[in-house]
């Protein structure tokens, strides 16, 4: 299995391929700017909570140039990994439901669940494969590249998106993204020493 492409997103900077990414923003700003830049033609991105900003803008980044993108593909995989999931939104859903401001929200609750961020990239690209957010206690580079092999075992997945997207906050976030596929050829092999030095901004 070989890395085609990847990219890593933090509150301050941004990285494709191992190239910076120029930007000026900072936290929800930077995706924002992100949106405005390299996507604006889904204005939904503006009603997600902050774990699905950041998984939609991170595979943008990796997807975005593909050739035939929007037709429909069995064949790819979304499979994200997370530690707090969308704690961030349930923190604020929580307080529209506090006993002294009893008011909850519709459009908060949508985003308490984790699977959405992957739900909201297959739905952008039309991907009809496995689409799946495990839960991690900590970053783990050799438990990811487990989760993913197994899904490659299916006899129908040939391609994946996946990765870290870990929100916690607007100040501390950080995705890390990567396409991978089961073919031969150009790319970084996909394995825990080379998704280190991605996170680590060594590649």
């Amino acid at each position: 299995m070989r890395i085609l492409r990847y990219v890593r997103i933090d509150p301050d900077t941004v990285r494709l391929d191992g190239v910076p990414v120029p930007v000026t923003g900072r936290g929800l700003e930077l995706l924002s700017e992100l949106y405005r830049n390299r996507v604006k033609d889904y204005p939904k991105f503006f009603k997600m909570d902050l774990l699905c900003k950041l998984g939609f803008i991170a595979a943008e980044l990796l997807v975005g140039d593909e050739p035939d993108r929007f037709v429909p593909r069995e064949d790819r995989a979304v499979l994200l990994v997370s530690r707090t999931g969308p704690l961030c939104d349930d923190r604020n859903y929580q307080k529209t439901i506090a006993e002294d401001a009893y008011f909850p929200s519709p459009a908060l609750f949508v985003y308490t669940l984790a699977n959405i961020v992957t739900g909201e990239i297959a739905i952008r690209n039309k991907y009809e494969g496995d689409t799946t957010a495990y839960g991690f206690p900590s970053f783990s580079a050799g438990m990811l590249v487990s989760v993913v092999k197994v899904a490659f075992t299916d006899r129908v997945t040939t391609s994946a998106l996946c990765g870290w997207v870990e929100a916690p906050d607007s100040d501390h976030f950080e995705a890390i993204l990567m396409l991978v596929d089961d073919t031969e050829g150009d790319g970084m092999e996909f394995n825990p020493e080379n998704i280190l030095k991605i996170k680590l901004n060594q590649r």
